[in-house]
């Protein structure tokens, strides 16, 4: 089977004011970078809109209807209406998040209708700091955690895991996983860093949370044994039955917001190791969603790197 490749045209809609780190040409570098005759086998899926009902399950009524609504409700002359300091609304943007979501649980649909054997999402905004009820870090919903309790709700699995490779600790997904000791969430991120959290005492209901944080300057050598020590073997021992990855790629070292030196080649080896454990106890079933990565070029190639993986898988 093939791997997919599932994104929106919508995702560019969401346009932050010029000069934000989380722009449209992310997407388009990211997508450019699969379009060379190495990705040629992709399966190629256009993302459906999520709704508010599937959004629901990871995120409170309030924040939904915040999201949907903020855009007539607050924006001002400018035509932005701003959650944070660093979390922008464009006029698009709440579709631009249904559809980034919607790819996800799109993923999730084809991987366990057999139709191709893992995927990677292609989309923006990205989601890991959305938390229950709040929107934040650039993040409107939760993308993974989204598809997660979709893959759950409508496929009968009991046991989901996330792991999540970019430079910030995803708090989001952490929040909405934190009480449920059936959904696992597993994060390598540079501490001291935004936002603040993921610290190795936030360990979940049922130990179902690992936060292994990296100082600033760490490189490949400490991201891989933490990965060999900690990560792995923790996500062996929960045998989930399907697994999400966070691919952000801000780790790398030319990344402009963090100080972690990995390169493209850490992130494709994380995913053969994450995708080893998959094949073990999870049939392959693996769904990944794009994250951060800020430097253009270095995202492109990390992304190539990170979908090789998959298809290698």
């Amino acid at each position: 089977m093939r791997t997919g490749l599932v994104t929106s045209p919508a995702c560019f809609g969401h346009k932050p004011p010029a000069g934000h780190p989380e722009r449209p040409e992310r997407l388009t570098a990211v997508l450019a970078a699969l379009e060379s005759q190495a990705f040629r086998d992709l399966d190629r899926r256009a993302a459906p809109k999520a709704s508010p009902e599937e959004i629901g399950r990871a995120h409170s009524n309030r924040l939904i209807e915040k999201i949907l609504e903020q855009m007539n409700a607050e924006a001002g002359d400018s035509g932005y209406a701003f959650i944070d300091g660093d979390t922008v609304m464009s006029p698009a943007s709440a579709d631009a998040a249904l559809h980034a979501a919607g790819a996800a649980i799109a993923a999730v649909d084809a991987v366990m209708r057999g139709e191709v054997k893992n995927a990677f999402c292609a989309v923006r905004p990205p989601g890991h700091h959305a938390e229950r009820d709040r929107a934040m870090g650039f993040c409107l919903f939760n993308n993974v955690a989204v598809a997660a309790l979709h893959a759950r709700a409508a496929h009968h699995l009991n046991r989901v895991a996330v792991v999540d490779f970019d430079v910030h600790h995803g708090n989001g997904t952490q929040d909405i996983f934190f009480d449920d000791a059936n959904l696992f969430y597993a994060s390598t991120h540079q501490m001291p860093l935004y936002p603040a959290t993921g610290y190795p005492s936030e360990t979940g209901v049922a130990r179902n949370v690992i936060n292994c944080p990296l100082p600033p300057s760490a490189g490949s050598a400490q991201f891989r044994a933490i990965y060999k020590e900690s990560v792995l073997p923790t996500l062996a021992d929960f045998a989930p039955e399907f697994i999400f990855i966070s691919a952000g790629f801000d780790a790398h070292r030319a990344d402009p917001l963090a100080n972690l030196e990995l390169d493209e080649n850490d992130f494709a080896w994380a995913t053969h190791e994450i995708c080893a454990i998959a094949r073990d106890c999870a049939g392959g079933r693996v769904v990944s969603a794009l994250e951060g990565g800020y430097d253009l070029s270095a995202l492109q190639r990390s992304a190539a790197e990170h979908v090789r993986a998959l298809m290698e898988a």
